[in-house]
């Protein structure tokens, strides 16, 4: 195949000089040109270039390959793939997230097209009495436990945990002013509060393992620090605390911000070096045991001045959970509230393995740690924050029946920022400006367009959860229980979600 690839581009070549010999005109310069490139390009893959045998083997046709394989994603989002089987978040899912942020029409002709008689098929089971939705009650939720004295009222969506670094400044502006639009959360992620955090909007300070806005780095250790947490936790925009000490897209691994993305402004919050690739910690330093969780869960809490602080983490061993739960029962002394990621969440960048196969999925986690507060009788004390690939007003109802209290949602308030899911946010190439420390790419996001559809998919989203409940007959979110959510069986049965999950 080689030799008649050469000889075919060779003949092309010969052609062309040919071509410009009896007619010297423009146009024949630049296809001869274009010919002798290409004839260049087939003797340089074919006899001196080492690296690629395929480009040994089929000269210039072989570079197709890294051509369609660059693509790929975009070739099957665009051409392959049908309404329900994209992943991780498909086309349906995505439609009601940028229809609902634009104001645009979200009703769908000629009903579903999920099979409803399919093996995991959910639904939700209506009332012959339904409710007038615009009276619908619960769409807020009083954080805040006997330890705390500063209670948060808050929204029952809110943005979850996304960095400065992993995003880039104007869609964290974005987000941030369309929550003070909204009157709804803001999550700082574990980057620490950047400036372009305080648009006005509530934010949740997330505290991480690698301490950033809230310790500092000792002999090349990032160790907790009392004055630098205490400086940004009593900034006014800040409503809660957030100890991080696990994430579902990489539970047990640290966070991780790619050398590309770490740009001198965003290497000078973190207090590290720029242009390195960051790696968080997998565990705290500040503690290493439940009774040290506690007096630090305390320590934060009287450094906050008495807001609201809460642990975040993916579900692991369950006995371990268990024991946590039970040491905040003995010791009367607990979390605000606990956020339950699921081991399906999303990430900028996280290794493989962890992304797939680390990590409880966030149903089988949300209910583990909802029977746990029952148990030890801590459940009024302590929400639960639940943040797992939620979507649409179903996703929230659904979570809401297995004890969340509040949602945190990241990829559909990116995809409300204009996200494609191009899958390109650990490589700063980003072409719609949202994962991204390009400048000329950031320049693309609007501040101004993307927060009031920040605002808009958060309003029709809880418009959306009402209607829902309303058809339930409910008058009140905090009704739905999850014996009101259905599920079919692989056996084609019926099933609720409180004998699957609760029995």
């Amino acid at each position: 195949m080689r030799d008649t690839i050469l000889t075919v581009v060779i003949v092309v070549n010969v052609l062309c000089g040919v071509l410009v010999y009896f007619m010297p005109d423009m146009g024949n310069y630049i296809l001869l040109t274009i010919a002798s490139a290409i004839t260049l390009l087939a003797i340089y893959d074919a006899f001196i270039q080492k690296k690629h045998s395929l480009m040994r083997a089929f000269p210039v046709v072989a570079r197709l390959r890294w051509v369609f394989e660059e693509e790929r994603e975009k070739i099957q989002q665009y051409f392959i793939e049908d309404d329900l089987n994209g992943t991780p978040i498909n086309r349906e899912k995505r439609s009601i997230v940028y229809q609902r942020a634009k104001k645009e029409i979200e009703t769908v002709p000629f009903g579903t097209q999920h099979n409803v008689y399919e093996k995991g098929y959910e639904f939700v089971k209506h009332s012959l009495f339904p409710k007038n939705h615009h009276h619908v009650k619960g769409d807020r939720v009083v954080i805040g436990s006997n330890k705390c004295t500063q209670k948060y009222s808050a929204s029952i969506i809110n943005i979850s945990a996304m960095s400065f670094g992993s995003l880039s400044k104007n869609a964290i502006m974005a987000l941030n002013q369309g929550a003070k639009m909204g009157n709804f959360a803001h999550n700082t992620g574990e980057g620490g509060i950047s400036p372009y955090h305080l648009q006005g909007g509530d934010l949740i300070f997330q505290v991480g393992t690698g301490y950033f806005g809230a310790g500092k780095s000792v002999d090349g250790k990032r160790v907790f620090d009392d004055e630098v947490f205490k400086k940004n936790a009593v900034r006014p925009e800040v409503k809660m605390i957030e100890i991080k000490f696990s994430q579902g897209a990489k539970p047990g691994h640290g966070g991780i911000l790619p050398a590309k993305k770490n740009t001198e402004e965003i290497a000078k919050i973190r207090s590290v070096e720029p242009f390195t690739r960051v790696d968080s910690p997998p565990n705290h330093d500040a503690f290493s045991n439940f009774e040290e969780m506690i007096t630090f869960i305390q320590r934060v809490r009287d450094l906050a001045e008495g807001k609201p602080v809460g642990i975040k983490f993916c579900v692991g061993d369950n006995q371990e959970i268990e024991e946590m739960i039970k040491a905040f029962a003995e010791a009367n002394n607990y979390p605000d509230f606990i956020a339950v990621d699921g081991g399906e969440g999303g990430t900028g960048s996280a290794p493989l393995e962890f992304s797939n196969y680390v990590g409880t999925p966030l149903l089988e986690g949300l209910a583990y740690v909802n029977q746990m507060l029952k148990k030890y009788k801590l459940k009024e004390e302590i929400k639960i924050i639940a943040s797992g690939k939620a979507i649409d007003a179903f996703d929230i109802v659904k979570y809401k029946s297995l004890g969340a209290d509040v949602i945190g949602m990241a990829r559909s308030f990116m995809l409300s920022l204009g996200c494609i899911q191009a899958r390109e946010c650990n490589l700063d190439t980003c072409p719609v400006g949202v994962a991204t420390q390009d400048e000329d790419l950031v320049g693309a996001l609007v501040v101004g367009d993307k927060n009031i559809r920040v605002k808009n998919y958060h309003s029709k989203t809880i418009d959306a959860v009402k209607e829902v409940v309303a058809a339930m007959g409910k008058e009140t979110i905090v009704e739905v229980e999850a014996k009101h959510i259905f599920r079919r069986n692989k056996a084609g049965d019926i099933t609720s979600l409180d004998k699957i999950y609760f029995s």
